[in-house]
């Protein structure tokens, strides 16, 4: 059984030993399109601090893979032929599967602003990214970082710590806004401004200049930002383009059912390619966090081996730490509409939690929740929203005092274990 996956990130090499553990005579290979080993993007700060080198990056060892009897190949797959069941690779190459496993990941989106393309405007993606960045980001140089979602907000602790004259521009009316509310990210904003750092939300970039040996950033609000580097961070899309024409159907991502298989027999879908169930929701939508692509990794692959594994949808959910301050969301953290909603709001000690309740037979169920600087409760709530337990009388004292929420836990899962 000759078993490929496309993607060389977390998710395609969680699969790879996924499925060589259910089936130690499978033909297993795995493609990355990088001239490097199967690294993880999430370390790549700690390289910019240069906390790690470039083989602290690597997910596994070099040998790794040879002795799991995992065949890594460096190649761009360019074509999928679902008829015959066969990968085109850039080289002009083919190979032929039984099984395959679309984990191709996502890339990062450029706005379309005047001078994107310039030399020293680069996203921070790859480990080239990262060499380039780390080669102009020198202590006391000039850094316009355009974004502050969370993978810029993971970049920008790197950056302080590089020692740079750091400004953080985003167009939302505040930081992380796909994660954090006004509140708390509000407070994140003005956590960072007082370490140093220039932010300007509800901001939008017009145009990048060169000026001279360096830059010119010119915002909608009339500012001039002078900058040795611009770094993109304003959001990814899933890679699909390669499969125009394969016959595997293909939204915002590719279309998986609750295995995680396409809409053609023996070809599965995982990770930030792949339009999957959301737990909290229901609907089937692209996910592009590391916890779903090493789940969706794990299923898919379980799946292929000929095991039947239902995916029950993957919990949304960041945990950031920015220059200390840690945040988190999980679920639906903006909360569902006719919902019941508690917080703790201390802007002077940085502090914020706010959870959010379900409608109808789930009024007293937490289905979502967000902190800023109380991460103590972090795997409270999320055992929580995902265990769907009925809080009961549970739920009004926590309305009266969101930090009982480790009281709440142990009450309801007791009471729940009495019952079983």
């Amino acid at each position: 059984m000759r078993h490929i996956i496309i993607g060389a990130g977390p998710c395609g090499v969680v699969a790879a030993e996924t499925l060589r553990k259910a089936n130690p005579m499978a033909d297993i290979t795995l493609i990355g399109d990088e001239p490097v080993p199967p690294y993880s993007r999430m370390a790549i700060p700690y390289l910019l601090i240069e906390n790690i080198g470039e083989e602290g990056t690597y997910l596994r060892s070099t040998e790794h893979y040879e002795k799991q009897n995992i065949n890594y190949l460096n190649h761009r797959v360019s074509s999928v032929d679902a008829d015959e069941k066969v990968l085109t690779l850039d080289d002009g190459s083919t190979l032929l599967y039984d099984k395959l496993l679309i984990a191709s990941g996502s890339h990062p989106i450029s706005p379309p602003i005047e001078g994107i393309d310039l030399p020293n405007v680069h996203s921070c993606w790859t480990l080239d990214d990262a060499r380039q960045i780390a080669a102009i980001a020198k202590q006391g140089s000039n850094v316009v970082l355009m974004g502050a979602g969370f993978i810029g907000c993971i970049i920008l602790e790197a950056l302080v710590k590089r020692g740079v004259n750091l400004s953080v521009i985003e167009m939302g009316s505040r930081m992380v806004p796909r994660m954090l509310d006004e509140k708390a990210g509000g407070l994140l904003e003005k956590w960072c401004i007082e370490k140093g750092v220039n932010v300007l939300t509800s901001t939008k970039i017009t145009a990048i200049k060169e000026s001279g040996d360096a830059m010119e950033v010119e915002t909608d609000g009339g500012k001039i930002l002078k900058a040795d580097l611009v770094i993109s961070a304003t959001g990814v899309r899933s890679n699909i383009a390669f499969l125009e024409g394969s016959g595997i159907d293909v939204k915002a991502g590719v279309v998986v059912d609750n295995k995680l298989q396409t809409n053609i027999a023996n070809i599965y879908a995982a990770g930030d390619v792949a339009q999957a169930k959301d737990f909290s929701t229901g609907e089937y939508e692209v996910q592009a966090i590391q916890p779903t692509a090493t789940d969706h990794g794990r299923i898919a692959a379980l799946n292929m081996a000929g095991q039947s594994v239902e995916h029950h949808g993957s919990v949304n959910m960041n945990v950031l730490d920015t220059l200390g301050l840690i945040s988190h969301s999980f679920g639906l953290w903006m909360g569902v509409e006719g919902g019941d909603s508690v917080e703790i709001y201390n802007p002077d000690a940085y502090k914020y939690m706010n959870l959010r309740f379900g409608i109808d037979e789930e009024e007293d169920v937490l289905v979502g929740a967000s902190t800023l600087g109380m991460t103590q409760h972090i795997g409270v709530v999320r055992g929580l929203i995902e265990s769907k337990i009925h809080l009961k009388e549970w739920k009004e004292r926590l309305m009266q005092d969101p930090t009982r929420i480790m009281e709440a836990y142990l009450s309801s899962t007791q009471e729940l274990d009495n019952v079983i």
